[in-house]
């Protein structure tokens, strides 16, 4: 670990993952599940994704204290079919349910060239892009994503009924940078509002309501309504399928039957995930495809910017090279996460 200037704590990667996982271990996870989700979750930091990296040990700590996640989770898998896995989570940590139903889709795609996991009785399991990074390195395609607490109004509606679920897409490049976009349904975060409404500035009509349905400009009423979906009635049908499959066909809880962790940390949320994958070299060798990816990637860079201070990027690329500095650079972590991971970290063997 190291410092600056502002003693804020640097840490290299495999630091931070050591902190990581003896910070869930001291929370009673096992061991071998602290690591699978502090892998998750440090390589969310690394892409720059922090709000969902190891600051989570915040709401996941909280929730394992008082019993809303389960620490000693016995997570089972089941074979319907010979490229279907469906994953029970037993209420354990998130993105440990998201890496045992990750390594099942993947298990099936070795064997069936595709492979699907669905997964239950989980919780938040951070962004989608470390997932895909993962596949990713494998060789596999991928479409992965997961149901969410309640935050948007159906499209005309006046009232929570949907989640601001993730979707994710990735393809790996045997010789460059995959493909990974990772994108929640609704236009912004609420955290854009708060800001604006902080700096007593108005919002663009097309990011939230107010509580009676109605888009505003007014930063104040938008953060008493809901944010609105990405493209509008399309983005309202994209969520509602992201939710069919994360939350209704695998058995988990959907829409408005979705426990919000933050109005009942002590109860399971029963949150459902989706993994579908495509093991690309059932199609063609890695040169052939690494050719693909990388003249894909060459035509949109091609493309004369509209702002010659900021080119046309394919998705990923801007997390990719956050991840390149910071493995060179170090991990810079908010001090009172620091101080949180080492307090748990400190209980274990206690």
């Amino acid at each position: 670990m190291d410092t600056t200037m502002n003693d804020k704590p640097f840490f290299s990667e495999a630091e931070l993952l050591d902190l990581g996982a003896r910070a869930f271990a001291g929370l009673g996870l096992p061991a071998e599940d602290a690591v699978d989700v502090a892998r998750i979750l440090v390589q969310a930091d690394l892409f720059g994704l922090s709000t969902h990296g190891l600051s989570r040990i915040e709401s996941y700590g909280e929730r394992l204290r008082v019993g809303g996640i389960k620490a000693q989770a016995r997570i089972t898998v089941q074979s319907p079919a010979p490229a279907l896995r469906l994953v029970d989570g037993d209420n354990g940590v998130g993105p440990l349910v998201g890496m045992h139903a990750l390594r099942a889709a993947m298990q099936a795609a070795r064997e069936c060239g595709v492979g699907v996991a669905l997964a239950r009785q989980s919780n938040h399991f951070g962004p989608v892009s470390p997932y895909g990074m993962i596949a990713a390195q494998h060789g596999f395609a991928s479409i992965i994503g997961s149901n969410a607490t309640t935050t948007i109004a159906p499209w005309g509606g006046t009232d929570e009924r949907l989640g601001n679920s993730p979707l994710g897409f990735g393809v790996p490049n045997p010789d460059g940078l995959p493909f990974l976009l990772d994108m929640a349904m609704s236009v912004v975060a609420r955290a854009k509002i708060r800001n604006a409404l902080k700096r007593g500035e108005s919002i663009p009509d097309n990011w939230a309501t107010d509580r009676d349905g109605r888009s505003t400009t007014d930063p104040a009423l938008a953060l008493e309504g809901f944010l609105l979906p990405i493209g509008g009635h399309k983005g309202y049908g994209l969520a509602l399928m992201v939710d069919m499959l994360a939350g209704l066909l695998s058995n988990a809880a959907y829409l408005t039957h979705v426990k919000s962790w933050v109005d009942a940390p002590d109860e399971p949320q029963n949150l459902g995930h989706f993994f579908i994958l495509i093991d690309t070299a059932r199609l063609g060798s890695p040169s052939w495809l690494a050719e693909r990816m990388n003249d894909f990637a060459a035509i949109l860079h091609a493309s004369p910017a509209a702002d010659a201070d900021r080119p046309v990027i394919v998705p990923g690329e801007i997390e990719l090279a956050n991840m390149a500095r910071q493995q060179r650079d170090g991990i810079a972590v908010d001090p009172a996460i620091v101080t949180l991971l080492q307090r748990y970290a400190a209980q274990l063997g206690q």
